[in-house]
């Protein structure tokens, strides 16, 4: 009995070492690949990389976030629209948000943009813009006039979904609306939408078919 705990202790005396340095070689290892990685994003070897990411919210919409827009002249001012969470409001840089489109009759909002002449001028398109299986109609296009505090429904709420508004910069009464129109059906208002007016009156400036629909819409430079 004695010789055999004596060759296994000997045995452990010739193994502990070799995992030892099994260890530490696994350490460095790992401490060269952090390291690397490290780099990778560092200042030292990509200007103005080594930035992070981190969530500021707004973190209880309820669903995806689909557009934001930003004060031209306030950067510490934006506004972000959620798919099931309506839109939402910061005015110190995403510190705090608050909801603003609560009380109208969509909470589902597919676009947001500002009068480029004047941000106090918010346009929301309703109806979430992803075309897939778990979306929300919404009812139109609405106009705020005072930073998004109160809010008008100003038609095509027909198109149920739209994917898109653009304002002319030097006259925010002509405006540009993309409409999906509805999913599961033909028909509806869906195209290119515009108002020279101030969203009183629209035209239908671009319609493809019954089935097909607008996503985006973009003014050239």
């Amino acid at each position: 009995m004695t010789r055999i705990v004596t060759c296994l202790i000997l045995l452990l005396a010739f193994i502990m070492p070799v995992d030892s340095n099994a260890q530490r070689k696994s350490k460095k290892k790992k401490t060269e690949e952090t390291t690397e990685k490290k780099d990778t994003f560092s200042l030292k070897k990509i200007p103005h990389a080594g930035l992070k990411f981190r969530p500021i919210g707004p973190s209880v919409t309820g669903g995806r976030i689909i557009d934001i827009d930003v004060n031209p002249e306030d950067h510490s001012e934006y506004y972000v629209a959620a798919a099931h969470g309506s839109l939402w409001k910061t005015n110190n840089s995403g510190v705090t948000f608050k909801p603003i489109f609560d009380h109208q009759s969509s909470f589902s909002i597919g676009a947001v943009t500002l009068d480029p002449s004047n941000p106090k001028v918010v346009w929301v398109g309703t109806g979430e813009n992803n075309a897939h299986s778990n979306v929300i109609p919404g009812d139109g296009v609405y106009k705020s006039e005072d930073g998004g505090k109160s809010w008008k429904n100003k038609g095509l709420k027909k198109s149920q979904h739209i994917g898109g508004i653009v304002v002319h910069p030097k006259n925010p009464n002509i405006v540009w609306v993309a409409a999906y129109g509805p999913h599961r059906t033909s028909g509806g208002q869906r195209g290119v939408f515009k108002t020279t007016d101030g969203g009183e009156n629209w035209e239908h400036v671009l319609s493809i078919s019954d089935y097909t629909g607008c996503w985006q819409i973009q003014m050239d430079p």
